[in-house]
C-alpha cells in the first residue's frame, strides 16, 4: 500500500548556516504526525512532468512529540532543481506536498552496545531525531556518539545544540571534526570522521554504526568499519544524492 500525500504549510524558516535551511512544516490534515526517530518524508514538488523527477526526499530532523509539526534541514546544492525550487520559491505561508514517514534507518530494538552515528552536513537530521527522542523520554541507552564531519566551523549544523545535548544527557557524546578548518580558535578534532570512530574503537568493542550522508563518506566508512573486523550487519545506511 503506497502512503497517502498530505499536504503541508510552512510556518517558519531558518537560515542555519550560509547555505542551509532549517523549515518547519505543520500537516493540518493529521491530528499528530506519527513516526520514529530517523525517519524520511518525500517531498512532490513542481519541477518535472514526470511523478518520480519531481520526487525528493529528507530525513525528518524533529523528534517524535505527538503534534503534527515536523522540521526537515535542507542544504542548497549547486544546479539542484529540487533545491532550487525550494529555495528560491518557499516561503513561511507555502504548501508543500509530501508523503511519509518512510524508511527503516531508526533506532535498534535492543540497545545492547554502543553506537556510533556517523554523518556529513545534512546527514545529520536523522541523528537529531534520535538523540533528542531517547533524552526527550529518558529512554535508557548505552554510549552514542555523534561524529558530525564538516569542511569547517561555519558548515556546522546544531552545533550549540549538540554541544548542549552532550552536557546535559548521561552517555551521549559529540565529535564534530572538520576537514578544511586552518583556524587556530579551533580546538577539535580535525579531518575525516573515519580517523574518529578508528580511534574511540582502538578496543574493538560490541558497536552498532549508522551512516548518513554523501555517497563518498559512506562507502568509506563502510570498507573501514569491515576492515576493523565489525560484521557487515552491524552498518545501517542511509544514503544521500
Amino acid at each position: 500500500m503506497l502512503e497517502q500525500w498530505y499536504t503541508g504549510v510552512v510556518t517558519k524558516i531558518v537560515n542555519e548556516t550560509y547555505n542551509t535551511r532549517r523549515f518547519w512544516i505543520h500537516i493540518p490534515e493529521k491530528e499528530a504526525f506519527h513516526f520514529k526517530a530517523g525517519q524520511f518524508v518525500t517531498l512532490d514538488l513542481p519541477i518535472h512532468e514526470k511523478k518520480n523527477k519531481r520526487w525528493r526526499s529528507y530525513s525528518i530532523a524533529s523528534h517524535p512529540n505527538g503534534s503534527s509539526d515536523i522540521e526537515l534541514v535542507i542544504v542548497l546544492l549547486d544546479g539542484g532543481a529540487g533545491t532550487t525550487y525550494i529555495f528560491n520559491e518557499i516561503k513561511e505561508g507555502s504548501e508543500l506536498i509530501l508523503r511519509g514517514p518512510l524508511g527503516n534507518f531508526i533506532l535498534p530494538e535492543t540497545m545492547d552496545r554502543d553506537i556510533f552515528l556517523i554523518c556529513t552536513g545534512t546527514g545529520i537530521a536523522p541523528f537529531r531525531s534520535m538523540a533528542k527522542f531517547l533524552h526527550k523520554n529518558q529512554i535508557a541507552h548505552p554510549n552514542i556518539h555523534l561524529i558530525y564531519g564538516s569542511r569547517y566551523e561555519k558548515d556546522i549544523l546544531y552545533k550549540d545544540e549538540m554541544r548542549a545535548l552532550a552536557a546535559e544527557m548521561p552517555g551521549f557524546h559529540y565529535h564534530p571534526t572538520l576537514s578544511r578548518e586552518d583556524s587556530p580558535d579551533w580546538t577539535g578534532h580535525r579531518g575525516y570522521v573515519h580517523n574518529v570512530y578508528e580511534d574511540l574503537l582502538s578496543d574493538r568493542r560490541p558497536a552498532h554504526f549508522f551512516l548518513c550522508g554523501w555517497k563518498v563518506m559512506i562507502d568509506e566508512a563502510k570498507q573501514r568499519i569491515q576492515a576493523m573486523g565489525y560484521d557487515r550487519h552491524d552498518i545501517h545506511l542511509e544514503l544521500y544524492g
